[in-house]
């Protein structure tokens, strides 16, 4: 947000927010399933927060000190959303991508803007309207095509396995999250809310990493897996959550929700970039879906207004 000739006040567009923070989480998936074998899953949660909380501070110390109060006074919330968002969902993520395949991985990333509608029912009393429920119907078919190459038999063939059920709790947390976000205190900005739920997270975090440690699990610190953590740290953790986390206090969880379905298309665009995998005529099948889903669910023309700023 910046301030416009005049003194008006011009603020950056949600959907920018959210398609980029997607991004940011997509490259952290796939760099988390390459390096599965040279860091453990617990390590890479709690050195990405640890790295993560150590950029935030010095622009949230004093604006936490300043709200004291208010951590105290929501401090359950803040917890809650600690424990989900910054401690569990991503070690469980961590730990699924060391058995679970990519195609499942994206599979059951793209279940939390389905899971979000029901739960922001059962929390905020929120209704969907049918051209919204239609957009994510749309964009989750995409998703499909994505995964599964245009072949409805590698489809029926994905097989579940014990990381693919973490992987559906962790998506299960995120929706929670999501929606939580609505309950965000309005006294904390967007960086003093990362730093606070950051804060929050860590003893849980590092108790889980405790364990692994005791289990005599340990990685050897490389180049490669410095700027692993350093990516880890920065651009998936801080600036991916600051447009996430701004995105649905401007738009809602549920129309923000439906930016995940770019997880799959921008993996895509990384697998051919990086990996030297050039892209099919049902990539760009899921795409376009993808992108009619996405307009379907946000578009001022069918989606009802978000209701006020979190």
């Amino acid at each position: 947000m910046s301030s416009a000739p005049g003194g008006e006040r011009r603020h950056v567009s949600p959907y920018l927010l959210l398609a980029l923070a997607t991004l940011f989480w997509a490259g952290n998936i796939i760099l988390g399933r390459a390096m599965r074998a040279d860091i453990p899953p617990v390590a890479m949660a709690f050195w990405r927060w640890t790295i993560a909380f150590c950029v935030v501070m010095p622009f949230a110390f004093r604006r936490l000190v300043q709200h004291r109060q208010v951590l105290r006074r929501s401090w359950k919330l803040l917890a809650f959303m600690g424990g989900i968002g910054i401690a569990s969902y991503n070690t469980l993520s961590y730990i699924a991508l060391q058995s679970t395949t990519a195609t499942n991985a994206t599979l059951f990333n793209s279940l939390i803007p389905v899971l979000i509608v029901p739960i922001a029912w059962l929390v905020l009393r929120e209704r969907i309207t049918p051209l919204q429920a239609l957009g994510v119907a749309i964009s989750l078919v995409g998703v499909i095509v994505i995964v599964a190459k245009g072949n409805l038999a590698m489809l029926l063939g994905l097989s579940i396995n014990g990381g693919d059920l973490l992987l559906l709790a962790a998506m299960v947390l995120w929706a929670f999250y999501t929606v939580a976000l609505r309950f965000k205190p309005p006294e904390l900005d967007t960086i003093t809310f990362l730093a606070a739920i950051v804060l929050f997270g860590m003893p849980v975090l590092a108790v889980f990493y405790a364990i692994e440690l005791a289990s005599g699990a340990g990685f050897t610190l490389t180049p490669l897996s410095a700027l692993t953590l350093a990516y880890y740290g920065t651009m998936p953790s801080v600036v991916a959550y600051l447009f996430f986390n701004r995105g649905v206090a401007m738009i809602g969880p549920q129309r923000a929700g439906i930016f995940i379905h770019l997880v799959p298309a921008y993996g895509v665009i990384l697998s051919t970039l990086f990996l030297n995998e050039p892209p099919q005529a049902f990539h760009a099948v899921g795409i376009v879906l993808i992108a009619i889903g996405i307009w379907f669910t946000t578009s001022a023309r069918f989606a009802r207004p978000a209701g006020t700023d979190v």
